[in-house]
């Protein structure tokens, strides 16, 4: 629901389905967003549907909640990103802010989830939370990346949590805690090591089960973890955006 709480804070969702055409190309029967969460289709090129995020306002702030689905159906292929960062910010109203993702790809169907950044100011308080199902058959790959304060600040406080299922087996439960407030040695030699951006790249492909992916490190600070499943996780840290992308679009690169 679109509007403004008791409390001020924002509340909006975003959803977006795709749908085989029957043509040789992927359909929007849904696509609709409410306050700052406005998804447009974009220019795609074959059979994949493009769609952009837009971010109509600044946020998330303290205490609004923000939903985002998309659902891509048999056979469909979608690629969803973002026209900007995102920005988590401090807000007037007590209480974290939270994003919450569900995700799901049917048998035959192909998602590319490629945000920009998401940037936690000093002095806000983010809850993330990522949920994805892939059918036995579905490709994905999915990226996020965080980066902890703008340029000369101290970090915000964040907590991300991604979990996956493929064919309704877990293969990933993982969650990062960052900032004020998060437990001890976040920022220590077995976290960041006092670099402030850290980003995952998940690939789930069919072949896996067959031939997984070879377990590495590549980079500077990045390694290629095979899963439990039919699926690869690409963990990275960097001293900054620019540096996180480029390891995770090597990564991409090299698992092909």
């Amino acid at each position: 629901m679109d509007g403004v709480s008791g409390t001020g804070a924002v509340r909006a969702a975003a959803r977006v389905v795709a749908r085989d055409d029957g043509r040789g190309g992927t359909a929007l029967p849904v696509l609709h967003g409410e306050g700052p969460l406005a998804p447009r289709r974009t220019r795609g090129s074959g059979a994949t549907a493009h769609v952009t995020l837009v971010g109509a306002m600044s946020g998330p702030l303290g205490g609004d909640r923000f939903r985002v689905d998309a659902e891509v159906e048999r056979g469909a292929r979608l690629r969803v990103g973002s026209a900007a960062a995102t920005l988590a910010l401090p807000g007037q109203h007590k209480g974290a802010a939270r994003y919450d993702v569900r995700v799901s790809v049917a048998d035959g169907a192909e998602l590319h989830w490629l945000p920009e950044q998401l940037i936690c100011a000093h002095g806000s308080d983010l809850r993330v939370d990522t949920r994805v199902e892939v059918a036995a058959s579905g490709r994905l790959v999915l990226r996020e990346e965080q980066v902890l304060g703008r340029v000369g600040e101290e970090p915000g406080r964040l907590v991300s949590r991604i979990r996956v299922r493929v064919a309704g087996r877990p293969v990933l439960d993982q969650e990062l805690a960052c900032g004020p407030g998060a437990p001890g040695g976040w920022d220590g030699p077995a976290g960041l090591g006092g670099l402030r951006a850290a980003g995952q790249l998940l690939l789930v492909r069919p072949e896996f089960a067959r031939a997984p992916a070879t377990a590495g490190a590549f980079g500077d600070y990045a390694a290629v973890l095979p899963l439990a499943g039919p699926a690869a996780l690409v963990s990275a840290v960097a001293r900054d955006a620019l540096r996180l992308r480029a390891l995770l679009d090597e990564a991409l690169a090299s698992l092909g």
